[in-house]
């Protein structure tokens, strides 16, 4: 009886301790998914809520700038996860082992722009893509080249915004994957060199084996993160030219604060909800069959 009552009190001192974070997860992300999918089934109107099921939903697959959001998004979760993961590795593949001030210049010089933030760094892209005074513009005026507007143009603006996405946010997994590898045994390296391993077959067949949860960890967290893109969007290029670049995240930001459709946004809000876990659930299943 006495060692009883002695669990039950150390699992009460435990459930203490995490019931504040418990209440702030069930009020701050619970709580906002219930009633964002509550919303999505309603028409809202200032203070005024009538109940239209699944109209909402009708309303948006009969956009075309809605599929044209969701293009873009996957686009832009493709494109940016793979470049990514694949330079990430790339780079801390090849520093890993050097000098320990050789690797920490390079992280350091990494990880800059992710410590700036983004409404920065897209304020300087915005200066150095600007095709009337921007520093790309005079370089290639400079040089005889024709100035083309990257921004304005429908066929390069996405590739633009992949490309500014990619570089701010590469540090974080640079560092991720440069800790990781520290960490594997440098038995295994001594044991491959032995054999006569090559240092691209050490890399292949050793190193990203073993840092594979890593790679599902940053592939998870890019995933959510280009789902949300919104500032690079709003700064640069405001969903143009002629919804070229718009997102789904700024598609539910203008049904919501420009349009006042804010069931319509709800219902965008459940969609990116649904296509997050749709698109976590395979790399979290991964993750747990490795352990």
């Amino acid at each position: 009886m006495k060692l009883r009552n002695y669990h039950w009190k150390e699992n009460v001192t435990g459930y203490l301790f995490i019931l504040p974070q418990f209440l702030m997860f069930l009020i701050f992300i619970v709580y906002p998914i219930i009633e964002g999918i509550r919303l999505s089934l309603y028409k809202v109107q200032f203070n005024q809520e009538s109940f239209v099921g699944f109209d909402n939903y009708v309303t948006l697959f009969h956009d075309p700038v809605f599929f044209k959001s969701i293009y873009n998004t996957v686009i832009f979760v493709v494109f940016i996860v793979l470049l990514t993961v694949a330079f990430a590795i790339f780079v801390a593949s090849s520093v890993f082992d050097k000098n320990a001030k050789y690797v920490s210049f390079i992280r350091g010089s990494y990880y800059i722009p992710v410590m700036v933030s983004m409404v920065v760094m897209s304020m300087v892209w915005g200066f150095l893509l600007n095709p009337a005074n921007g520093l790309i513009s005079y370089a290639a005026r400079e040089m005889d080249f024709s100035i083309v507007n990257l921004l304005g143009n429908k066929h390069t603006v996405l590739p633009v915004i992949i490309f500014v996405t990619f570089a701010t946010n590469v540090g974080q997994a640079i560092i991720l994957y440069i800790a990781a590898m520290i960490g594997v045994p440098k038995d295994l390296f001594e044991a491959a060199e032995v054999d006569g391993a090559s240092r691209v077959r050490i890399i292949f067949q050793i190193l990203i084996p073993l840092v594979k949860p890593t790679t599902i960890y940053i592939t998870i967290i890019n995933i959510i993160a280009v789902l949300k893109i919104f500032v690079v969007i709003q700064l640069l290029t405001g969903g143009g030219p002629n919804n070229a670049s718009v997102t789904m995240m700024y598609y539910l930001y203008n049904n919501a604060f420009k349009y006042n459709q804010l069931g319509v946004a709800s219902a965008v809000g459940v969609i990116m909800f649904l296509i997050t876990m749709l698109l976590s659930i395979p790399q979290l299943r991964a993750m747990f069959k490795e352990k």
